[in-house]
C-alpha cells in the first residue's frame, strides 16, 4: 500500500524545520542517487493475475528493454512473484539473456528478494523466514545472485526481529520508511535518520545491520511539481486497470520534459533533494524514482529522465547538486567508502505506527482474524509436512509416493504462505476480493499437503482387510515438534460409547462429551505422548452395550454441571459461592453468582490471583463528518471499551482427562443465541508435564454488530503498573510501557501480540499465548486485553474507492493460552508452551475395518530430540537443485546448463533456534551443544554438515558482510558461534542464535 490512496501528511510545522539550520556537512556538492523502482503489491486492491494484466508484467519487460538501451540508466527489483510469474509465463529467451546480462553488469539489482515484502507487526518469525528462503532459493537458482540489501519501505511499523534476520540472511544493509510521524520529525531534525541497528539484545554487535530510514517523502518522488498539476515525475502517468488503454495513453501523464521546461523540472528534483539533503549526515543522498505502479512504461520514464538529468549535471556549479542513476548497492557502497561514525540504536522497535495525530494504525493488527488464523495453521501445518517428507525419504524411501509430486504439494504451499506474509495481506488491509485470493491459495496448498501426509500415512500402514465395513476410526498423530510432547488430541466423532486403543492395543487415558462445534457430535479427548517427529497411532471403536463380559474398556463419559442465566449486574456475594476447578498446578474458582472467574491460584507458589474475564467492544465512528475512524489499517476508538453483554450462562464438564468450563455471553437478556463464548480446559496431568501448566482456552467471538470492535478484557490484581510485555515475530520480547498522548492515547497503546504477551509485578506473571495475532494492551492496573475481532464500514472517500472497507461477519474461534506463576517459573515455561500451541500433533483420521488384532507397524526410527532450549525451527528436503560451491554454480549458469530436469532430493535443509535471550534463566540461557549424528541417527548416517546464511544462499566461511564504524567501536561480542568447520557435527548455538546448516547423508 501505498502514498498514492494515503497521502503523507506534510504540515506547516514540517515546511518550517527545513528553514532552520543544521549541522556543517563536507564541502562539495551535494550527490543524488536516482534509484528507479516500482512498488508492485502482491495483492491489496487486485488479485495478483489482475496486477499481471494491468502492469507488473508490462514494468519487466518495459524495464529489461529500456536499460538495454542505454548503459547510465539502472532498476531495483524488489518482491520475486511477480518477477518470477514474468519469467516463467512471459519472458523470451532473448529477455532472459538481457536479465543476466543486466544483473552481471550491476544495472540491474535484485533487493530484499523475498517472494514479498512482509509485513512486520503480525507476521511470525517462521514464515518471515519462509518467504524470503522462498525467493532467494529462486535468484539464487536462476542467476547465482544473492540480495545484500533490504527495501522494506511499506510495512507499517519495523519490528526489531527484522534487522537481525537480515543480517542473518548476509544483508550489509536496511532500509525502512513507515515510523510514527512524531518520531520522524525528531529524527529528521536531529539527523538521526541513519544508525547501526542492533536488533537482538543477546547477539547484539555479532548481528547489527546499518539502517537507513527514509524521509517524510518515504518511498516516492513528490507527485506534485510546482508548474504542473499531473503527476510530477512519473511520465508514464497512472496504471490502468484491468487492461492498460489500447492507445498506450494513461490517466496524468506528466508533461515530457522538453528545452523550453527542463530548467523548472531540474529546479523541482534540485529543490527537493537539496530539502532530503538538510535531514542527513552526508552530502548523499538516495532519491527514490517510482512509488506504486509505476514503470510500466520505462521508455516514456527513462525517455524523459534521462535530459533531465544531463541537464542538472551539466549546471552542476549552478545548482550545487550532481545526480546519477543508482542501485542501493551503488548508494551504500558510496556511503559506506565515507567511513565516518554512526549512531548505535539498540533493540527497541518501532511499533506501533502513527502516520498523524488521529491515525494510529493498530487496527490490522486484529483485523480478518480468520485469514490470520488460517494462515498460521497452514503455516504448521506445513512445518509439520516438511519434517514428514524428509522422514519418509530418509535413510531410505521403500514405499510407493511419488517425490516429484510430494515436492510440488509442499511447493504450492510454501508459497501460498509466503504470499500471505504481505504487508496487505495477513494485516487484513486488503480488498475483499484478494482476501479471497489468499484465503483459496491457503486452502489449497493445504488440501494438497494433507493429501501427502495421507498418503506417508498409507504408506507406513498395511492395507485393512476387507470384511463388513468398518467399525470406527485410526488416527494418526504426528508430533512435528524436537521434543517429546504430552498432549490432549481432540477428535470429532457421530457416537458417544467408544473404545480408544494405542498401536500395541493397550488401552489409553481417554474421555468423550458433547461437542462445542457440533450440537449432535462428541468430542473424544484422547491423552497421547509422542516423542520428536515421530508417530502414534489410535484405534477409536463403536462399543455396543455393557463392556462387562468383553476385552474392551469403554472410554468414560465426562459429566455436565449447569448453572443458570446471571444477569450482568448481578451481584456477588463477595466470593462466598464459588466452585473450584481443579489439577496438580491451579485452582481456578469460578462464582456461582456471575458465573464468571473469580481467582486463579498458582499451586505451586501458592499465590491466588483474582481474575476475572469478559467481552467488551469498541464503539467505532463510522461517519468521517463526525470524527476520526476506525478502517482496516486504523483503530480511532470514540470511547473506552463498553460491555458487550448483558447475561452469561455456564457450565462444567468434568472427566477423568480434563475439566471444561464453558461460558456463553448473550448480547441481551432474552436472547436465545450467544455473541461469545469461552471454553477453558484443565488437564488432569502431573504436575510435571508442560500440560498442567497452562489454562487452555478457545472463544467464539461473532457475528459483530456494524462498527465493533472486540476485546477480551482480563482483570486481575496484579500490580503492573500498565506496562505490558509483547513480543516481535515470536523471538523476543519488547517491554510496553503504557503512555500518554495529546490525541488518541488508547488506540497509541495497542501493540501486535504475535505468539504471547504478559503483564507482571514482583510476585507473579500472567503469560498469553496465542496462535495468531492479535491487538494486545494494557489500558489499566492489572489489566491485559486482546482484540479478537472487528467489524466497520466508514464513508471514507479513499476506503469506499478501493474496496477496504472491513465488513467482516464472521464468526471466528481464536486460541489463547494463559501460564500463571513466578517469574523464574514462566520464564521457562512460556518459549516451549508457545511452540506447543502453534505447531499441535497432526492428526489424520480415517475409517477402521474390524479387525481383532492391534495393527502391526513398521518400526519406528530413533526419534530426533533436542535440548529443552533448542528448537527445530525447519527440517525439509527444498529441492534446490544448485551446487553448494558457489564458482561451480555461477560456471554452470554461464554454460547454460543451471537447469537441471530433477529437484535435488538430497539436500536436506536444518535450522537450528536458541529459544532464550542471555541471562533469562540460570540453566536455559546457557550455550546448547549438539552432536548432530547422534540427533539425526533415525535419519541415517550424516557425512556433512556445511553451515549456511538464514537462507541458505551463502556458505558461512565465505560470507563478509560490511563492519560501519560505530560510536561504541568495532569490538564484537564472544556470545556466537563461529562458522561450523566442513563436515563437523558437533555444534554449540547459544542464546538467540538461529543457526542454518544444510545436512548431507550417506546414500543407501
Amino acid at each position: 500500500m501505498g502514498p498514492l490512496c494515503r497521502p503523507l501528511l506534510l504540515g506547516l510545522l514540517l515546511l518550517l524545520l527545513l528553514l532552520q539550520p543544521r549541522a556543517a556537512r563536507p564541502a562539495g556538492p551535494i550527490r543524488a542517487f536516482v534509484v528507479p523502482h516500482s512498488h508492485m503489491d502482491v495483492g491489496w486492491i487486485y488479485t495478483v493475475e489482475e496486477s499481471m494484466r494491468a502492469y507488473a508484467a508490462n514494468v519487466y519487460t518495459s524495464v529489461v528493454a529500456e536499460l538495454a538501451r542505454g548503459k547510465q540508466r539502472r532498476f531495483i527489483a524488489v518482491e520475486q512473484e511477480f518477477f518470477r510469474l514474468w519469467w516463467d509465463r512471459v519472458a523470451s529467451e532473448q529477455q532472459k539473456r538481457q536479465v543476466h546480462q543486466l544483473l552481471d553488469e550491476g544495472r540491474l539489482e535484485f533487493v530484499l528478494g523475498g517472494q514479498v515484502m512482509h509485513d512486520e507487526a503480525v507476521t511470525h518469525l517462521d514464515d518471515e523466514i519462509l518467504q524470503l528462503t522462498e525467493g532467494h532459493g529462486f535468484l539464487y537458482e536462476t542467476f547465482g545472485t544473492r540480495p545484500q540489501f533490504s527495501w522494506h519501505v511499506d510495512p507499517f511499523g519495523a519490528s526489531a526481529t527484522t534487522p537481525t534476520l537480515f543480517a542473518l540472511a548476509g544483508f550489509n544493509a536496511h532500509l525502512i520508511s513507515r515510523i510514527d510521524y512524531n518520531l520522524k520529525d525528531a529524527m529528521q531534525e536531529t539527523q538521526g535518520l541513519q544508525f547501526v541497528w542492533r536488533g537482538s539484545p543477546s547477539l547484539s554487535e555479532q548481528q547489527e545491520i546499518f539502517t537507513h530510514v527514509m524521509d517524510q517523502y518515504s518511498y516516492c518522488t513528490p507527485s506534485h511539481i510546482p508548474f504542473s498539476n499531473r503527476s510530477g515525475f512519473y511520465w508514464n502517468g497512472i496504471a490502468v486497470f484491468p487492461q492498460p488503454p489500447p492507445d498506450g495513453v494513461y490517466p496524468n501523464m506528466s508533461e515530457p520534459v522538453t528545452p523550453a521546461n527542463v530548467h523548472l523540472y531540474a529546479e523541482a528534483l534540485v529543490a527537493n533533494v537539496k530539502q532530503r539533503a538538510a535531514w542527513f549526515q552526508t552530502p548523499h543522498v538516495l532519491w527514490p524514482w517510482g512509488c506504486d505502479k509505476q514503470f510500466f512504461n520505462a521508455s516514456v520514464q527513462f525517455a524523459n529522465m534521462d535530459p533531465l538529468l544531463d541537464y542538472i549535471n551539466s549546471h552542476s556549479s549552478q545548482f550545487g547538486v550532481l545526480v546519477q542513476y543508482a542501485t542501493l548497492d551503488d548508494y551504500f557502497r558510496a556511503l559506506h567508502s565515507l567511513n565516518i561514525t554512526w549512531h548505535v540504536r539498540d533493540h527497541h522497535d518501532f511499533l506501533p505506527y502513527s502516520s498523524e495525530p488521529q491515525q494510529a494504525w493498530t487496527g490490522f493488527y486484529s483485523s480478518r482474524s480468520m485469514l490470520k488464523g488460517l494462515a498460521r495453521r497452514a503455516s504448521a501445518l506445513l512445518y509439520a509436512g516438511e519434517s514428514m517428507f524428509t522422514r519418509y525419504m530418509w535413510p531410505a524411501s521403500h514405499g510407493t509416493l511419488d517425490p516429484v509430486w510430494a515436492l510440488q504439494q509442499l511447493q504450492h504451499l510454501r508459497w501460498a504462505v509466503s504470499e500471505v506474509q504481505h504487508h496487505d495481506a495477513i494485516t487484513g488491509t486488503e480488498s475483499p476480493k484478494v482476501n479471497n485470493m489468499y484465503m483459496d491459495h491457503l486452502v489449497t496448498g493445504v488440501l494438497g499437503v494433507r493429501k501427502l501426509m495421507a498418503s506417508i500415512i498409507l504408506d507406513r500402514r498395511p492395507a485393512a482387510s476387507a470384511d463388513t465395513g468398518p467399525t470406527g476410526y485410526f488416527a494418526s498423530v504426528y508430533n512435528p515438534l524436537a521434543w517429546t510432547v504430552t498432549t490432549i488430541v481432540t477428535l470429532t466423532i457421530g457416537f458417544p460409547r467408544v473404545s480408544v486403543t494405542d498401536e500395541m492395543g493397550h488401552h489409553v487415558p481417554a474421555q468423550i462429551q458433547n461437542s462445542t462445534k457440533h450440537p449432535s457430535a462428541y468430542d473424544l479427548l484422547i491423552l497421547s505422548t509422542i516423542p520428536g517427529l515421530s508417530y502414534r497411532y489410535y484405534s477409536v471403536r463403536h462399543t455396543q452395550g455393557d463392556q462387562a463380559g468383553t476385552r474392551e474398556m469403554v472410554t468414560p463419559v465426562a459429566s455436565t454441571l449447569k448453572f443458570g442465566r446471571r444477569l450482568r449486574n448481578q451481584t456477588s456475594q463477595e466470593g462466598k459461592r464459588l466452585v473450584p476447578v481443579v489439577n496438580d498446578c491451579y485452582t481456578v474458582l469460578l462464582d456461582q453468582d456471575t458465573n464468571l472467574m473469580h481467582s486463579v491460584q498458582d499451586r505451586q507458589s501458592n499465590r491466588t490471583v483474582h481474575m476475572t474475564q469478559e467481552f467488551l467492544e469498541y464503539h467505532a465512528n463510522g461517519d468521517v463528518k463526525q470524527g476520526p475512524i476506525s478502517d482496516n489499517y486504523l483503530f480511532a476508538p470514540n470511547q473506552t471499551a463498553e460491555p458487550a453483554w448483558e447475561a452469561v450462562e455456564m457450565e462444567m464438564v468434568v472427566g477423568t482427562l480434563a475439566t471444561e468450563i464453558r461460558q456463553y455471553f448473550y448480547r441481551n437478556t432474552t436472547d436465545q443465541s450467544y455473541t461469545y463464548a469461552v471454553y477453558s480446559r484443565l488437564a488432569h496431568v502431573p504436575a510435571g508435564e508442560l500440560l498442567c501448566q497452562r489454562i487452555e482456552q478457545e472463544y467464539r467471538v461473532g457475528p459483530l454488530e456494524l462498527n465493533r470492535e472486540a476485546i477480551l478484557r482480563t482483570s486481575s490484581d496484579l500490580n503492573n503498573h500498565q506496562v505490558l510485555y509483547s513480543d516481535n515475530n515470536g523471538y523476543q520480547m519488547q517491554r510496553r510501557p503504557y503512555q500518554i498522548f495529546k490525541n488518541n492515547t488508547i488506540a497509541r497503546n495497542y501493540y501486535p501480540m504475535v505468539q504471547s504477551a504478559f503483564i507482571e509485578d514482583d510476585r507473579s506473571r500472567l503469560v498469553l499465548l496465542t496462535e495468531r495475532a492479535h491487538g494486545v494492551s494494557s489500558q489499566g492496573n492489572g489489566q491485559v486485553e486482546v482484540m479478537l475481532h472487528r467489524r466497520l464500514w466508514n464513508n471514507l472517500a479513499w476506503d469506499l474507492n478501493c474496496n477496504l472497507t472491513l465488513n467482516d461477519t464472521s464468526v471466528v474461534h481464536p486460541v489463547l493460552w494463559l501460564l500463571l506463576g513466578p517469574r523464574s517459573v514462566t520464564t521457562s515455561l512460556h518459549p516451549r508452551n508457545g511452540l506447543a500451541l502453534q505447531h499441535r500433533p497432526v492428526v489424520l483420521f480415517g475409517e477402521l475395518a474390524h479387525e481383532e488384532t492391534p495393527i502391526q507397524r513398521p518400526p519406528e526410527p530413533p526419534a530426533v530430540t533436542l535440548p529443552p532450549n533448542l528448537h527445530l525451527q525447519i527440517l525439509s528436503i527444498p529441492g534446490w537443485n544448485y551446487s553448494t560451491s558457489h564458482a561451480r554454480h555461477l560456471r554452470s549458469l554461464r554454460t547454460g546448463n543451471g537447469r537441471k530436469a530433477q529437484a535435488d532430493l538430497r539436500r536436506v535443509l536444518l535450522r537450528l533456534h536458541h529459544l532464550y535471550e542471555a541471562g533469562e534463566d540460570p540453566v536455559l540461557s546457557q550455550p546448547a551443544t549438539v552432536d548432530l549424528k547422534a540427533v539425526l541417527q533415525g535419519l541415517g548416517s550424516v557425512v556433512a554438515v556445511e553451515e549456511r546464511s538464514l537462507t541458505g544462499t551463502w556458505d558461512m566461511h565465505t560470507l563478509q558482510r560490511w563492519h560501519w564504524r560505530t560510536e561504541t567501536g568495532h569490538s564484537r561480542g564472544q556470545t556466537t558461534s563461529p562458522p561450523q568447520p566442513p563436515g563437523g557435527a558437533t555444534i554449540t548455538v547459544h542464546p538467540k542464535e538461529i543457526r542454518t546448516f544444510f545436512i548431507h547423508f550417506r546414500q543407501p
